[in-house]
């Protein structure tokens, strides 16, 4: 009897590859499914958001299963639109390999370049499957080229093609036993270890086993990655996909990347991340958690932590009072084992990115946040001025934070919201969220872009109580603040420098919250980060004073202190690709330029130029309105956070 054993994948693509219809074609085709879904008829098992019906993508990462041999597959259905890397990026950490899914017809567009760099620095084996070859203008030795040279040079095509680009299109597999194939093969593998090279050129020659042996180990080290050509909608091609998957991304032993080890042995405790929460009729939380080691079961105690926008670690303890391992809901199990993912009810406030285990155990087995902040801010506002519409809106963006916590979304004043964003297209999806699943009409002001500050040196303020009466501002409370520039990256900590129990923990906990809270608005109006705030003086009145008098000194104080040592604005950087043809070359980098671009690089030249760089994130939307006209409709730009640098006008 053989022992279950567990993969969770991912299929990653640029929007409108099929990547929802392959889901569906991979359940139907292992009988998950006795009838395939339609993205145009919104029936398919992953997009089950009115708005991702209604548009055809996926926007929130969904978890479907099927069962091939001993081996059950996990398969996290992840967004593909730029707006929405953020979430592909979480779902990453949770994988132990992935299907980059291209279209034969779109071949290598710029997101897919995107999509395979990540998968590239997070270390996932990774198969590629070209899509579409039924339709017409679909390529294959073109595109098997493009990918050479923009996606990887190490693949091997597994499957050949005939009748390319009409319905009767087939794909057909390659065998090892096929002189031709084999030499491909062994062509293909030599290139990544020299004792192999060795052996293809002085023999004896691989047998068709050793070559399955050498590709699937090749695969596993992220040294080969094997291309399969089909139809998500005909089904061709699919059934040697779902081979790859189980016999080239299971990882073959328990050692190695501790991200992808299949099942491994219960640790001290558990460990694990949510990825996903859903909401039910009554609204009761579900969440999705990708356990990397230990074991859950029903009603055990647990503790999650979170990283609050200070950068300080939060805990929630609750009890789980339901526990179903996905993909195994009618066994009715209850105890979640590492390498599985669970669905966990009963812990009221958790949210996506929460995660089981010690604050220090990050880089222990649990998935790390691989993407830097969004740049956009909007305030939102309800189209209806009637009373309670503020406080609904703001439930709904509250409920929508918890699925995606890097949007932050904040109160302002005048029944606004702030909300953080990657991009317009996630502005109107946000909107369209609101309205259809929570009855709010939100009007969204233009997006702002997201500036810091931080110190550049230290400052030092205090105000104290006069000999018999309040302090020059009135308040019962003496504080004194200094503040230092910390570590990029750092976030910001306070510490105490006065006597141990020099004032009450009430009026602790007053200094130290208000510190935080007014560091979301620094001297040149943005945020104050990577910086330690240190309490230096304190003192109190007796029974006159009170931990309001703390929170209304506080931020007077530390505002001189900030003054005193200075900040310096910092304004977001993305890096960009962007694919132009040879004439456009002149025009669009006269256009970067004045839209404050550095060109890093300048690669291409036969069939068009590829210039890589940075700009400012306030410049990314005027070069997409501007690259169509200067490219004839055929530029291609992608960009992403990179990270952020002085305004080049000095402290404001």
């Amino acid at each position: 009897m053989h022992t279950q054993r567990t993969l969770n994948i991912g299929i990653l693509a640029h929007v409108d590859a099929g990547k929802t219809s392959l889901t569906e074609r991979l359940l139907f085709d292992t009988g998950t499914i006795d009838r395939l879904g339609s993205v145009d008829a919104g029936s398919t098992r992953t997009d089950t958001g009115t708005i991702e019906r209604q548009r055809g993508i996926t926007i929130r990462s969904a978890v479907v299963s099927f069962v091939v041999g001993s081996t059950q597959v996990n398969l996290i259905d992840t967004p593909g639109h730029a707006d929405f890397i953020a979430e592909v990026e979480r779902a990453l950490g949770l994988l132990d390999g992935a299907v980059l899914l291209l279209s034969a017809v779109e071949g290598v567009q710029a997101h897919t370049r995107l999509l395979m760099r990540t998968l590239r620095d997070v270390g996932l084996p990774t198969l590629l499957f070209v899509n579409k070859i039924d339709r017409p203008g679909a390529r294959q030795e073109e595109l098997l080229a493009a990918i050479r040279e923009k996606l990887t040079p190490r693949v091997l095509p597994m499957t050949a093609v005939r009748d390319l680009g009409t319905r009767s299109a087939r794909a057909l597999p390659r065998s090892f036993d096929d002189p031709d194939f084999r030499a491909h093969a062994e062509e293909a593998l030599a290139g990544t270890d020299d004792g192999l090279l060795a052996r293809v050129v002085e023999g004896p020659p691989l047998s068709p086993g050793e070559l399955h042996t050498w590709v699937a180990d090749r695969t596993a080290k992220r040294l080969l990655h094997p291309v399969y050509f089909g139809s998500a909608l005909s089904g061709e091609g699919t059934g040697a996909l779902i081979d790859a998957i189980t016999e080239l991304l299971l990882p073959p032993a328990p050692t190695g990347h501790a991200l992808r080890t299949a099942n491994p042995r219960p640790a001290d405790g558990p460990r694990g991340t949510v990825f996903a929460v859903e909401r039910g009729p009554s609204g009761e939380k579900t969440a999705y958690l990708r356990l990397f080691a230990g074991e859950l079961a029903l009603r055990q105690r647990v503790t999650f932590h979170r990283r609050n926008p200070e950068g300080r670690s939060d805990g929630l303890t609750g009890r789980i009072t339901s526990l179903h391992v996905v993909g195994r809901e009618a066994t009715r199990c209850h105890v979640l084992t590492a390498g599985n993912i669970g669905k966990l009810g009963g812990i009221a406030g958790i949210r996506v990115g929460d995660r089981l285990g010690e604050p220090g155990d990050a880089d222990k087995g649990t998935a790390r946040p691989f993407f830097p902040a969004p740049t956009l801010r909007s305030l939102v506002r309800p189209r209806d001025a009637a009373p309670g519409s503020a406080a609904r809106l703001r439930t709904a963006l509250r409920n929508l934070a918890e699925q995606d916590p890097l949007i932050h979304t904040r109160p302002e004043p005048g029944g606004a919201t702030s909300v953080l964003l990657y991009g317009e297209i996630q502005k109107e999806i946000i909107a369209g969220v609101l309205a259809d699943d929570y009855g709010v009409d939100a009007v969204f002001e233009p997006s702002r872009t997201v500036c810091l500050e931080r110190p550049v040196g230290t400052g030092e303020a205090h105000e104290e109580m006069a000999r018999r009466g309040p302090s020059e501002s009135g308040f019962w409370a003496t504080v004194g603040l200094r503040v230092e520039p910390a570590d990029r990256g750092a976030g910001t900590a306070f510490r105490y420098e006065t006597e141990l129990g020099a004032l009450p923990p009430a009026f602790h906990c007053a200094v130290e919250e208000t510190v935080h809270t007014a560091l979301r608005r620094g001297p040149h109006g943005w945020a104050v980060t990577d910086c330690t705030v240190t309490l230096v003086r304190s003192g109190f009145a007796g029974p006159i004073s009170a931990a309001g008098d703390f929170r209304g000194l506080t931020p007077i104080v530390l505002a001189r202190a900030l003054e005193e040592a200075g900040t310096q604005v910092y304004e977001p950087y993305h890096s960009f690709e962007v694919d132009v043809p040879l004439d456009a070359l002149t025009p669009v980098v006269g256009c970067l330029g004045m839209l404050e671009a550095d060109i890093e690089q300048t690669t291409g030249g036969t069939s068009s130029w590829l210039l890589r760089g940075t700009i400012p994130a306030r410049r990314v939307q005027a070069v997409q309105h501007r690259l169509p006209g200067l490219s004839g409709g055929e530029g291609v730009w992608w960009s992403r956070p990179h990270d952020d640098r002085p305004l080049k006008d000095g402290r404001s």
